[in-house]
């Protein structure tokens, strides 16, 4: 249900706009295709790869771009698509990267935000949920590129990430 009031939002905010949609991989993937078919409005979609944890549970502090769209942005509205915000690193290295291409306008979308955990001025636009500080696993999130495939978001229990060499 949530999902769909997101939707709801993002279409009265867009109207009848085209919306240029980038997603973050892997993550979102689960969290878009819910959205995806909820907008009621025309939409075009690519994604970016960006990363700062990689197989830990803490972002490493260094943002890595992978891979980037390759939609024509100028002049467009886009709607930056990610699972989580929490530290804001990587969204905010994104939304950089797609500024420097001069959309008509620019928001952000998130499943799960994480406030607590901000270390860049940055708010999302568009919340599924506000959630503490633990580390969630499930529709579409992952540790260690694991759990991604649960049908639900739940917390990993800290005796499974720290048994990891």
């Amino acid at each position: 249900r949530r999902i769909a009031t997101l939707a709801r939002d993002i279409g009265k905010c867009y109207g009848d706009d085209e919306l240029s949609i980038i997603t973050v991989l892997n993550g979102s993937m689960v969290f878009l295709g819910e959205l995806l078919h909820r907008l009621p409005m025309p939409t075009r979609l690519d994604t970016v790869v960006g990363r700062s944890y990689g197989t830990r549970t803490t972002s490493s502090g260094r943002v890595r771009i992978s891979r980037q769209w390759q939609l024509s942005l100028k002049g467009r509205h886009v709607l930056l698509v990610d699972d989580i915000l929490d530290t804001g690193l990587t969204l905010k290295r994104i939304c950089d990267r797609i500024r420097r291409e001069h959309p008509a306008s620019l928001r952000t979308c998130v499943l799960l935000d994480k406030p607590t955990r901000r270390t860049v001025d940055l708010q999302p636009d568009f919340v599924g949920f506000t959630i503490p500080d633990k580390f969630v696993v499930g529709y579409g999130l992952d540790f260690a590129e694991r759990y991604r495939n649960l049908p639900y978001i739940a917390v990993l229990k800290p005796q499974i990430y720290r048994a990891r060499p």
